[in-house]
């Protein structure tokens, strides 16, 4: 069992930055393949990065490629995504979410546990 909580969400103009963090409880957070997903209103969720147990291999969307960054310490089990050159379009409740598989990482109903989520908007 696993419980994430992320924070780290909030305003930010256009061009700015956010750190989004999210925390595992559990001793074998490091054995956890960890996602961050997003969902605007009215959208489906959607897949941002992931990162594996290790932290060797990520992997990012399109969308936020070259502006977002996906991390870990699993000393810390903690897991964070850096935000950087923020868009409106960013502007959605993001989540974490956690599964021992790596594959398929980009589907969200692959991954078995999920945080409440985070509120990112960013104005124009």
């Amino acid at each position: 069992q696993v419980q994430l909580v992320e924070s780290g969400g909030g305003l930010v103009q256009a061009g700015g930055s956010l750190r989004l963090s999210c925390a595992a409880s559990g001793r074998t957070f490091s054995s956890y393949t960890m996602g961050w997903f997003r969902q605007a209103p009215g959208k489906e969720r959607e897949f941002v990065a992931v990162i594996s147990w290790s932290g060797g291999s990520t992997y990012s969307a399109d969308s936020v490629k070259g502006r977002f960054t996906i991390s870990r310490d699993n000393a810390k089990n903690t897991v964070y995504l850096q935000m950087n050159s923020l868009k409106p379009e960013d502007t959605a409740v993001y989540y974490c979410a956690a599964d021992k598989a790596f594959l398929p990482y980009g589907l969200a109903n692959a991954y078995a546990y999920w945080g409440q989520g985070t509120q990112v908007t960013v104005s124009s």
